[in-house]
């Protein structure tokens, strides 16, 4: 009859519910708990570690030979000897130390094979001032894990591996280990969701395990945190400027300020691509290590053209970020170009040579882009610091959700008033970085039209 609604559910919403409350699925669910906390709980330590290197040498070390602080010289020898470090891992190891950061967080799982080889590069190299974060190594350690222990259950129960299962414990294996380091389980799942394109029936089933996992191993992250009193370096700012409701002229100075972000980062990330394709050719150990020193090169410039410590230059940026927030009339518009412009620099040699996450320092140098613009009349720091933060990441990751998202649990309270400038400058860096991708692809397809 016109007008009666009909009870039956959607043909999608039919074929969800055996899944979801199938016995399969609801066994899943329980692996991604089961899973997740022992995941969670390895890559606590597997941070607290390189937090730990992190501060011996950035900070106990200068302190031992009689430094007040860290000279200007310290990422010269610190940077070579992770290019030395990295150089037979990327050339001879099993699965070259894991992803290419110039490639993003995306590509196969990493298998149990190659875990020792992410351990080694990420804990051994990143203290030593890579700029790069801690975020797909940490990713990759998740679901190698995750995929060991999926391996030890297939053999004991004899039974050949499901590859959706597999592919499912995989994704909240990573889930589970980036977590709480994102700012939170809601970060980490949103993620997975929007990387992979997925909507409808397919959505609930792949979200509701990284969901479990994840918020597993948010409990175990902040449990052990509070029990042993060992840092993670989970980004986050203790302190942020005072908040301001944006005006006209946060929008007006703000939406151009978002551009120039993705212009910077996309920079950055060309010379990425480029170095990657140079240290890929022949001799290739010899040019990463050259890689390594050009970036110690460009944080020891830093340190020289500005007088500060190149430890704000060099790392992944979430300390120098959670300053720069604490207290951004600190440092001059000179001292912000200075450090877009050399830790820009040394970022994309990282990101082609080196062994990291692209997330972190991609907010760092979007907030210093966006804070060297605050001195124009109307635009705010504290809009300057959302939107900076929400175009960088939009910009590396091409996820403008999971970036705002990000910023907004950054900024903590403050995010209220500015979610609509952080959201309107996440979708000035998407339109901006596809016009800037669009014109290369179309004037690199021009040059292979013309060689052939």
């Amino acid at each position: 009859m016109s007008g009666t609604a009909d009870p039956s559910p959607p043909p999608e919403r039919a074929a969800r519910r055996p899944v979801l409350l199938s016995v399969g699925y609801l066994r899943l669910l329980l692996l991604s708990v089961v899973f997740g906390v022992p995941i969670a709980l390895a890559c606590f330590f597997f941070v607290s570690l390189q937090q730990w290197l992190q501060h011996q040498v950035w900070e106990a070390l200068p302190a031992a030979v009689g430094y007040t602080g860290v000279p200007w010289w310290w990422p010269l020898p610190a940077l070579a000897l992770a290019g030395l470090i990295i150089a037979p891992i990327v050339t001879r190891a099993p699965g070259r130390g894991g992803h290419i950061p110039a490639r993003g967080l995306g590509g196969a799982p990493v298998g149990p094979r190659e875990l020792p080889g992410v351990f080694l590069a990420a804990v051994l190299t990143l203290p030593l001032g890579v700029v790069l974060g801690p975020e797909a190594p940490l990713m990759a350690v998740g679901s190698a894990l995750a995929l060991l222990a999926l391996r030890l259950r297939v053999r004991l129960r004899r039974k050949a591996a499901d590859p959706h299962e597999t592919t499912v414990v995989a994704t909240a294996g990573s889930t589970a280990a980036i977590s709480t380091i994102l700012g939170g389980p809601i970060v980490a799942a949103i993620m997975v969701v929007e990387a992979a394109g997925l909507a409808g029936p397919e959505l609930a089933v792949l979200l509701l395990p990284c969901l479990t996992a994840s918020a597993a191993g948010a409990l175990v992250f902040t449990g052990f945190g509070r029990w042993t009193g060992l840092s993670v370096g989970a980004l986050g700012l203790p302190t942020v400027p005072p908040d301001v409701l944006p005006d006209a002229g946060d929008f007006l100075w703000g939406i151009p300020a978002a551009a120039l972000v993705t212009v910077v980062l996309t920079l950055g990330h060309r010379l990425g691509e480029r170095t990657h394709r140079w240290t890929t050719g022949r001799a290739t150990a010899v040019r990463t290590v050259l890689c390594a020193v050009a970036a110690g090169v460009f944080l020891a410039a830093y340190a020289l053209l500005t007088g500060r410590s190149p430890a704000q230059a060099a790392l992944s940026g979430q300390a120098a970020l959670g300053e720069l927030a604490a207290d951004p009339h600190a440092w001059s518009v000179g001292a912000l170009v200075a450090l877009v412009l050399c830790k820009g620099l040394a970022w994309g040699i990282c990101l082609g040579s080196m062994r990291g996450g692209p997330i972190f320092p991609s907010v760092m140098l979007g907030s210093a882009t966006a804070l060297a613009c605050a001195g124009l009349p109307g635009l705010g720091v504290t809009a300057a610091l959302g939107l900076g933060m929400a175009a960088g990441a939009t910009t590396v990751t091409r996820l403008p959700l999971t970036s705002s998202i990000l910023a907004v649990l950054l900024l903590g309270r403050d995010a209220h008033n500015q979610m609509p400038l952080i959201v309107i400058s996440a979708v000035v860096a998407v339109i901006t970085g596809r016009l800037l991708r669009g014109r290369r692809d179309e004037a690199a397809g021009g040059q292979r039209a013309a060689s052939s």
